[in-house]
C-alpha cells in the first residue's frame, strides 16, 4: 500500500512540474497542439451555428500556418491577424446581441407609452369626503367577568388486579 502510495506522489509532482512548464511557456509542441485543437473545435462551432464569417476566419488561421511555417515572422504577422479578425468576430457578435437588446428596449418603451395613453383616457372623478364623527361612551371603571367553573364529580374506581405469568424457563420463546 505505501508503494502505491508514493507512485501517485511521484505522478502528482511530475505533473505539477509539467503544469508549471506548460504555463511558463516551455513545451512549444504541447501550445501547438492546444492552439491547433482551439481552432478545429472552434471551426467546428462555426459550422454548428452557422457563423460563416467566424469559419472563415478559423480556415484562413490553419492555412496561413500551414504556409508560413518556415517564416518567424510571417508566422507572427500570421498569428498577429488571425487575434484581429477572431477579436472583430467578437465584436461582431457582442454588436448583434446589443442590437437585440436595443430592439428589445424600443418595444418595451412602445409598451410604456401605449399605457400611458390608456391612463390618459381614464378619468378618475373628484371625490370629497365629509369628516364623519363617532361618538364613543366613555368607560371609567375596567368591567370584570366571574365565571364559575363546575368542580367535576370523583368517581371510584376498582384498583386495578395484579396478574402473575408462570413462565416455564429462561429458554427460547
Amino acid at each position: 500500500m505505501k508503494t502505491q502510495a508514493w507512485g501517485w506522489l511521484a505522478v502528482a509532482v511530475l505533473a505539477a512540474g509539467l503544469n508549471a512548464n506548460y504555463h511558463d511557456g516551455g513545451m512549444p509542441w504541447a501550445h501547438q497542439i492546444v492552439d491547433q485543437v482551439q481552432h478545429n473545435s472552434g471551426a467546428v462551432m462555426a459550422l454548428a451555428t452557422g457563423r460563416a464569417d467566424q469559419f472563415l476566419t478559423e480556415a484562413r488561421f490553419v492555412t496561413t500556418r500551414n504556409e508560413v511555417a518556415s517564416c518567424p515572422f510571417s508566422a507572427a504577422i500570421a498569428r498577429v491577424q488571425s487575434r484581429i479578425d477572431e477579436s472583430e468576430a467578437n465584436f461582431d457578435r457582442v454588436r448583434a446581441m446589443s442590437d437585440r437588446e436595443e430592439a428589445q428596449l424600443v418595444r418595451i418603451e412602445a409598451n410604456r407609452a401605449r399605457i400611458e395613453a390608456r391612463m390618459a383616457q381614464v378619468r378618475i372623478p373628484a371625490v370629497t369626503f365629509s369628516p364623519v364623527v363617532v361618538r364613543v361612551p366613555r368607560i371609567d371603571v375596567c368591567p370584570r367577568i366571574h365565571v364559575s367553573v363546575p368542580r367535576t364529580p370523583h368517581v371510584p374506581m376498582p384498583a386495578m388486579p395484579v396478574i402473575h405469568i408462570a413462565s416455564a424457563g429462561a429458554g427460547p420463546v
